[in-house]
């Protein structure tokens, strides 16, 4: 049992006001860049003569690019340290993005997003990572929340604001989701300086950090690794053969169908609902406001959940419960066509998915030694990166071939249950246990 001092609560207490709300921008900026061509296809899709199948191409050739960086981006880092790669990875995403507006067909957008892919990849393991230096389990879910949180945050504030950008349309002789490009990628490469200037490679190196409290704060993260070596991590004889251990391949397996969900919700949901508001409104910005309802939602939702997660110190059915409701939510999306119960659904798909999330990541520690921790986290992402490829191409294929979303989202409920049935088995394999240690 890890005992606990004044000096390291402190610490603590210090990363969280020092990092997290950092950490919070600039996933606003990454999960911005993620939803903005959802955004951007409602009028892009008709100025470069793109069919929903082909957009749905574009999004996943952004993570094919993502995925074959993963690991190499997360070992980089490892190397690099966390502050000289993260405001790498900021400043040429940005730069990529905002190159998007250049766009002009379907060949020039697939090489863009492929592009911005490479540039971001390894950004979200690289944080997941870069938390573990800082929190130890008991404070690991509320943390990963609290950054996580920058999703909904940025679906709902995003929506309205990407909206009122396609209203730029002919301003400058661009079009408006150029503009939408251009405005939402360039402040990435500031916050890339900003990052270079302010964020410390781990705790040896954190100005704000008393001695005593550095001291005490790495001895409590030595003494979780130690326990989590010892107590829940099997022994293996490389980095490579744990990655191929049972246990992380199902949390691979689990976090590919969780982003099916995931990626519906942020790529696909301005669609869904302008296809449900038709024949009320074409209003953008209004579009972009209903599309914030769902995401204010999961915000709220969020911390709350993973706080209860962690004073329970309960991790599987506080993920399989919220993917359950995931499920409702896209199932009542899928069969009716009323606009409040298509709303409620994709309130419960979004909050589902959302904090289903922000549990499902302080597992993984749990399954992998401290040297593992860099490659298989990366891994588990790659993973689910393959769930965000895969997604828009099943999604768009289906939403062309039927002419609605209902057996798009059919897919994507039944992806979600394939997640809970792995945990379950995963938990009855007593890999987990109770306790988040």
């Amino acid at each position: 049992m890890t005992i606990t001092t004044a000096a390291d609560e402190r610490a603590i207490a210090k990363a969280y006001r020092r990092l997290i709300p950092l950490l919070f921008v600039l996933y606003v900026a990454s999960f911005l860049d993620r939803i903005n061509i959802g955004f951007a296809a409602l009028e892009m899709n008709k100025d470069l003569k793109i069919s929903a199948a082909e957009f749905g191409l574009s999004i996943a050739i952004f993570y094919v690019g993502y995925i074959l960086c993963e690991v190499p981006s997360n070992l980089a880092l490892v190397r690099y340290g966390a502050r000289l790669w993260i405001s790498r990875i900021m400043i040429t995403w940005g730069l990529a993005s905002a190159a998007t507006m250049f766009a002009i067909g379907a060949w020039s957008l697939y090489g863009l997003r492929f592009l911005v892919g490479v540039a971001e990849a390894g950004f979200l393991p690289g944080i997941l990572l870069y938390l573990t230096y800082w929190f130890p389990p008991s404070h690991r879910g509320r943390a990963i929340a609290l950054f996580f949180l920058a999703q909904p945050v940025t679906i709902a504030l995003g929506s309205p604001v990407s909206g009122l950008f396609l209203k730029m349309d002919g301003m400058g002789g661009l079009e408006g989701w150029q503009w939408l490009f251009l405005l939402e990628g360039l402040p990435s490469v500031v916050l890339g300086f900003v990052t270079l200037r302010f964020l410390p490679d781990g705790p040896k190196s954190a100005r704000w950090l008393s001695e005593e409290e550095r001291s005490a704060l790495l001895r409590r993260i030595e003494a979780e690794q130690v326990a989590s070596a010892s107590s829940r991590v099997q022994r293996h004889s490389s980095v490579w053969v744990e990655l191929r251990s049972p246990s992380v391949l199902m949390l691979c397996l689990a976090y590919f169908g969780l982003v099916v969900s995931l990626t519906t919700n942020s790529s696909w949901t301005p669609q869904i609902m302008n296809e449900a508001l038709k024949g009320f409104t074409g209003d953008y910005f209004v579009i972009g406001l209903m599309t914030a309802i769902p995401a204010v939602c999961a915000a709220i939702m969020m911390p709350l959940w993973s706080g209860l997660s962690d004073r329970r110190t309960e991790r599987t059915w506080y993920i399989v419960a919220p993917m359950a409701i995931a499920v409702v939510g896209w199932g009542l999306v899928a069969l009716s066509t009323v606009i409040q119960v298509r709303v409620l659904g994709l309130c419960l798909g979004s909050m589902g998915s959302l904090t289903a999330m922000t549990v499902f990541w302080t597992v993984p520690p749990h399954h992998l030694s401290p040297e593992g921790r860099p490659a298989g986290t990366a891994l588990i992402n790659a993973a689910g990166i393959v769930g965000s490829a895969t997604a828009p191409i099943v999604i768009g294929h289906l939403r062309d071939f039927t002419g609605s979303f209902s057996a798009s989202l059919w897919y994507t409920a039944a992806m979600l249950m394939l997640s809970i049935a792995t945990l379950l088995v995963l938990a009855s394999r007593g890999r987990e246990g109770v306790a988040a240690t």
